[in-house]
């Protein structure tokens, strides 16, 4: 056996020591890793108390998790296909997170080597003046995947109950009933087949400073920085009390919140891979039975 090779297979090991894991088919599977950053339903969130600088259920470092990925992949591929072949279901995947959180790098990491025409990604900027004249969930709505695909959304409805509430863009008595509805959009669209997971994406104050100054030094990042930023930066605490709140309103059984340490890159890169892993192992879809195809030739 080649010495990187080895290296390679004794790292991925390194990567899942401790957690309950086995081998079917030749394919890696991991049990519930994911709870290690599930939100459960009822209980008050507190952000704080999250080391985002945190590695937790990964040993083994940077090169462990780089080594765990070939694995991932290998599971999720033809997890993936099943899932598009079967079309009657879909995984909808939900990115949020401060500003320079890493949900475009996790968007771009994670589902790199999948299939495209089975993911539809959308990422929700400020919204149009058509958008406005809609409710918030209009456009939420219109951007759902199809039965077979996964969507992906960069940032999403929550942009509706937490950047509008820091802005002041809609009193109170607008962005505290989205809660419900949220919720209850939610619990509708697991009804007709869509499984729902969101991920927050969870970078200290420190970290953001140090993203902000590499995107303003280094040019092929410099189109990502808006002055913008740093206002919504000025309200870093506000920001993190909506986001509590909103986490602690929505994260139930059916669409379950995933608060992920975010200040280590190929951490959060890892933990969504095992969260999308075991989400998808959890749905469990097969190939459709073919028709009958008795007594066809190809000539």
């Amino acid at each position: 056996m080649a010495r990187g090779a080895h290296q390679a297979r004794v790292l991925n090991r390194r990567a899942i020591s401790g957690l309950q894991h086995n081998f079917r088919g030749g394919t890696l599977e991991w049990s519930a890793v994911r709870d290690l950053w599930r939100v459960k339903p009822g209980s008050k969130v507190s952000l704080a108390a999250i080391d985002t600088a945190s590695t937790p259920g990964l040993k083994g470092g940077r090169e462990a998790a780089a080594a765990a990925r070939p694995a991932s992949l290998q599971t999720l591929a033809p997890l993936q296909d099943k899932l598009w072949a079967e079309s009657t279901r879909c995984l909808l995947v939900i990115l949020q997170g401060m500003d320079a959180a890493g949900k475009d790098g996790t968007v771009k990491h994670v589902f790199e080597g999948l299939n495209p025409e089975a993911i539809r990604t959308t990422e929700f900027k400020v919204p149009t003046s058509e958008e406005l004249a809609h409710d918030f969930l209009w456009r939420i709505s219109r951007a759902l995947p199809r039965r077979g695909q996964i969507g992906v959304f960069n940032r999403s409805q929550y942009e509706d109950v937490v950047a509008v509430r820091v802005r002041k863009n809609v009193p109170e008595s607008v962005w505290r009933p989205r809660f419900r509805s949220i919720a209850e959009f939610e619990r509708a669209l697991v009804h007709e087949g869509t499984t729902i997971v969101k991920c927050f994406l969870h970078i200290s104050k420190d970290e953001q400073k140090k993203r902000f100054e590499e995107r303003l030094r280094l040019p092929d990042k410099r189109w990502k920085f808006s002055p913008d930023d740093l206002i919504d930066r000025n309200f870093w605490d506000a920001y993190r009390r909506a986001y509590e709140e909103a986490i602690s309103a929505t994260s139930t059984d059916h669409a379950p919140w995933y608060i992920i340490p975010a200040d280590h890159k190929w951490y959060l890169h890892w933990a969504v891979d095992v969260v999308l892993v075991e989400t998808l192992q959890e749905m469990d879809p097969h190939y459709p039975d073919p028709p009958n195809l008795d007594g066809i030739q190809v000539l």
